[in-house]
């Protein structure tokens, strides 16, 4: 195996780590409650400082993977991930509790800036990297689901932070030790010379990023938090322990993870606005739906919401790797998952606020969709001539 393709497979363990890391707790604290003395509802908002820090952090690590290199950023986010969620598992009241989820969150914001600026280096077909990259990412939210679940019943909660916070930790000295500190040499791309761009096309095209990276981010997040509950509450006569859900849970993220390889796929030799616009268009009724259904029907909608959701993601990134420089691209990334992160923590208190149980599905699902209408708005007014950047995807090897 060649070094670009060791670093592309470290690349893509990042992003499932990434997720992972992220979303241990909200399946973790369904067993977490009982020890701490807290409901659901007062327990969540303790992950707030994480999810803020993960957008805040993203900008200062851009800056850094720009200036002071992307290989030693990914060495620092793996090793601190770790062990940050080691010292979660560890934590004996809810004011540590608190610390060491910021702490994870800050370490978790390095990756997006810096690992995707890494991957989309000189490819020549960005919507196939940034496809697969997706699904390992994906299949991040539906392990820790999954692991979340079955350690806190097998074991114990803290196992479910403490078991992927070594594993994550062995896979930054791995990295750094597999991964040459030269980076390879460039590749010609096979898309030819970058066609230039008005600016007037760019800021626009910027513009819109930003808004549909803003209301995709709530969305995402939301969606992400809640589903372990709402599975709990909907779907209680198929599942009733904490494995249980995390295991449903996990099948969800695991199928609509493939939403990301098959846009990677499309948007290679396509323009971004033929893509975008359908799942922008399909999200709205779909994320409505959610809050008014139960049962398997629930079950069924919950999975083809996950689908576009999961799918609008490698859209928004291939939107930096077509219009950024390399040499500024992470602080690029930066800017877009600052913006993505800083508005997706604020699905944390509007969780709490529309609690979900009984109810308060309806209302927070309601409010999600009315978000959505600011995705479909930016993919409407999105460029309708812009073309792709890389070559038509070709037939698999």
């Amino acid at each position: 195996m060649d070094r670009s393709r060791v670093t592309t497979v470290f690349i893509n363990l990042g992003h499932f780590l990434d997720h992972l890391a992220m979303l241990v707790f909200p399946t973790a604290v369904l067993a977490m409650t009982a020890e701490f003395g807290r409901s659901y509802a007062e327990m969540l908002p303790l992950a707030l400082g994480g999810f803020l820090a993960f957008g805040a952090g993203s900008l200062p690590a851009g800056w850094l993977g720009d200036r002071w290199g992307r290989r030693p950023m990914m060495i620092v986010f793996f090793l601190g991930v770790g062990g940050a969620l080691v010292l979660a598992g560890l934590a004996q009241n809810a004011a540590q509790l608190v610390i060491v989820l910021t702490l994870v969150g800050l370490f978790a914001s390095i990756y997006h800036p810096v690992g995707i600026a890494m991957l989309v280096k000189d490819q020549a077909k960005v919507g196939r990297a940034l496809g697969w990259n997706g699904v390992w990412g994906n299949l991040g939210l539906a392990c820790a689901a999954l692991l979340a679940g079955w350690l806190s019943t097998a074991i114990s909660w803290r196992a479910a932070f403490i078991l992927p916070g070594l594993f994550a930790a062995a896979t930054g000295i791995a990295f750094a030790l597999l991964v040459p500190a030269a980076p390879a040499l460039a590749r010609q791309a096979a898309s030819g010379p970058r066609r230039h761009i008005a600016d007037a096309t760019a800021r626009r095209v910027f513009i819109l990023l930003a808004i549909a990276t803003i209301c995709s981010g709530v969305i995402f997040n939301a969606t992400t938090i809640v589903m372990p509950k709402l599975f709990d509450e909907r779907l209680s006569a198929l599942v009733d322990t904490p494995l249980g859900v995390g295991t449903l849970v996990a099948g969800i993220y695991a199928v609509a993870a493939m939403a990301q390889l098959l846009v990677g796929r499309l948007i290679d030799g396509r323009s971004l606005r033929a893509v975008f616009l359908p799942l922008a268009l399909l999200q709205v009724p779909l994320v409505l739906l959610i809050g008014a259904l139960g049962g398997s029907l629930m079950l069924a909608i919950s999975l083809a919401t996950m689908f576009v959701v999961f799918g609008l993601i490698p859209i928004n990134d291939a939107m930096v790797a077509r219009y950024a420089q390399d040499e500024w691209r992470s602080r690029v990334y930066a800017l877009r998952y600052v913006v993505s992160f800083g508005a997706s923590s604020c699905a944390v208190p509007l969780v709490a606020l529309l609690p979900p149980q009984g109810n308060g599905f309806a209302p927070l699902f309601a409010v999600l969709a009315v978000i959505a209408l600011g995705t479909l708005g930016a993919a409407l007014l999105f460029p309708a001539g812009e073309s792709a950047a890389a070559p038509a995807p070709q037939p698999a090897e």
